[in-house]
This record gives C-alpha cells, structure tokens and sequence, in this order.
C-alpha cells in the first residue's frame, strides 16, 4: 500500500488558518523606538540619510512622544546631539545635559513610557570616540584609556538615573563597563535600574547613517579596538557571558540583520532577554530601496522584523518601530 505525501498544505489554504498556526509574530510591545534629542528651539530637522528620522529639540520632542504613546510603543531610546564638545564628553553626565533633561520632560509627560538612556561619550566628545583619549608617550599614537573611561562612563550612568531614565544601556564596549556603571549605579542607590548591555557590539559599516545623525564619526582612526571583529561568532559568547557576569540584566546584539547567527547563538546560550537591534544601514536601505519604487517596504520590513523574532530576539530596536506598529493595527 502506497501513501500519498503530504506537505501539509491543507494548514495554509487560509490566511485565518495560516495566522494560527504562526510560530513567530511580533507585536508594538515588543519594539524599542530611537530618537536623536537636541539642543535649540524649533527643530525638527529630517536625517538626510534616513528618510523619516528626525533631530528634535525638546519644545518639538512632545508631539513625537505623544505619537509613540498613541501607537503603543513602550519604550523609547534617547541619544543626545549636545551643543558643545569636549575631550571627556562632560556634557555626556552633566545633571542639565539634553538627555537629562528629555528623560525629565518625557518622564513628566509621560510616566508610563520607559525611557532608556544610551549610556557612550561618542556623541558628546570633540573626537567622536566612545572613551578618553591618550597619546602614548612611546608610540606617539592615540590609544583608548579604558580604565579612565570606566569613571566618566560610571558618571553618565548615574546622571541619567537621576534623570529619570528607566533602564541604562551602555553601548561604549570598555572592558569591565557593566561591572564599572553596576557599582555606581548601586553606591548611588539606584540599585532598581537595569542594566541593558550592549554586550555583542560589531565594529560594523552599517553604522554610517547612525553617525550622521549622532555627530559621532571618530575623527581619526576608528573603532576595532573596542568593538567586535563581524568575522568573529564564539567571541560574541564570551561578551555576552562577561557581561552577565558583571550585572547585566538585558543583552543587545547589533548590527541585526546580517548577524542572526548572532541572536541564535546567545539565545540559546543564555536566558535574559536578548534586544536585537536593528541600526540605521539596515533601515535606510530599505528606505532607499522603496523611495525607487524596487521592493514593497511594508512587507519588507514585516519579514525583517519577524526574521530577528524568529532569531531569538525578545525586543527590537529599530527606526521601523512606528510604521511597524501602523502596519501590525492595519492588519
């Protein structure tokens, strides 16, 4: 006797059936939205490389707030443009620096929305890099000091939860930073804030238009120091571990898109929740891609989006997350 095969078409000859027997689905709960924070009155400024983003200063910020919270976004994560720079990025943990006091307004306005504070100098230092800078008194040459680092990264940190800001997230890549903002954050009483690493963090060219956006392109030299080698999968283990080890309470995987080995890999090797985030390259060449008319944006970046749930992601964080939530509601 013969049996005929069966490929089990029968459960997708509907889009009911087919949305019941879906095993990965993401919803607005899920999505972590950025916004670029900055100084002066009146602005919102479109980033010429990704379509649709903003710089907002804080008396703009509020109407792009309240869309987030009308949308159901739960979280918005804040980088700061400031005024001026300077070789420590002081203004990266000064109490009146425009982080700080976004998280307050945000905060006032809207006590249920998490705000999560990007806790790096890069945005606020005259050099674009994520620490101090030395010159090495042998090689003549420019070099992080890391420990050095530690401290004004460990003050940002602890200027930040003074703010307000619900969850810190480091995304410097020091050696020890977990451990260095953990202490801090503790010895200034805010032992209730998490720590929401960004533990696996590639010295990645999908950072181009975040750079723009952010005024933090190095303005010498570059990152590969302090940030991943993309040829490298069982290193990114060993961050992760490290920086559970330290205190970390989440664990960011970025670029995304072209590293959902990644995801997979620290989801299976690890139970806290992993962030996926999905940068500013990925975002704008799909933006640039559906300006020309050559792909359908909107299934697109459902398919994306989906890919890095399916991956292992419990969040994403993506520039997508407004349009994302719009496109979920219409169904």
């Amino acid at each position: 006797m013969s049996f005929p095969i069966v490929r089990h078409r029968r459960l997708r000859t509907s889009a009911a059936l087919r949305n019941l027997v879906r095993e990965y689905a993401f919803s607005a709960h899920d999505l972590i939205y950025p916004i670029f924070i900055t100084e002066g009155t009146g602005v919102k400024n479109e980033i010429s490389s990704m379509p649709g983003i903003y710089h907002f200063s804080l008396d703009t910020l509020e109407d792009e707030i309240n869309e987030v919270v009308a949308l159901g976004i739960p979280a918005v994560l804040l980088f700061g443009i400031p005024a001026t720079k300077d070789a420590v990025g002081s203004s990266a943990f000064d109490d009146e620096g425009i982080v700080q006091r976004a998280t307050r307004q945000i905060k006032q306005n809207h006590p249920e929305l998490l705000v999560i504070a990007d806790t790096c100098l890069c945005e606020f230092t005259d050099h674009g890099h994520c620490g101090i800078v030395h010159v090495d008194e042998c090689t003549h040459q420019a070099v992080i000091d890391n420990d050095e680092s530690l401290e004004f990264l460990a003050r940002t940190a602890v200027s930040q939860a003074k703010a307000g800001a619900d969850i810190i997230a480091p995304s410097n890549m020091m050696d020890g930073f977990v451990q260095a903002i953990r202490t801090a954050l503790d010895d200034a009483g805010f032992t209730h804030i998490p720590i929401m690493s960004y533990a696996v963090k590639y010295a990645s060219a999908y950072y181009g238009p975040f750079r723009e956006a952010a005024g933090s392109a190095p303005q010498f030299g570059d990152r590969k120091s302090y940030q991943m080698d993309p040829a490298n999968a069982r290193e990114a283990l060993r961050e992760a571990e490290s920086d559970i080890l330290e205190g970390a309470d989440m664990l960011i995987v970025k670029p995304a898109l072209a590293y959902m080995d990644i995801i997979k890999s620290v989801r299976e090797n690890f139970d806290l929740p992993i962030v996926a985030y999905n940068v500013s390259a990925e975002y704008a060449m799909v933006k640039a891609a559906a300006i020309n008319g050559w792909i359908n944006e909107r299934a697109i970046v459902m398919e994306t989006l989906t890919g890095m749930k399916r991956a292992g992601a419990d969040m994403i964080i993506t520039y997508f997350a407004k349009d994302a939530v719009r496109w979920l509601k219409e169904g």
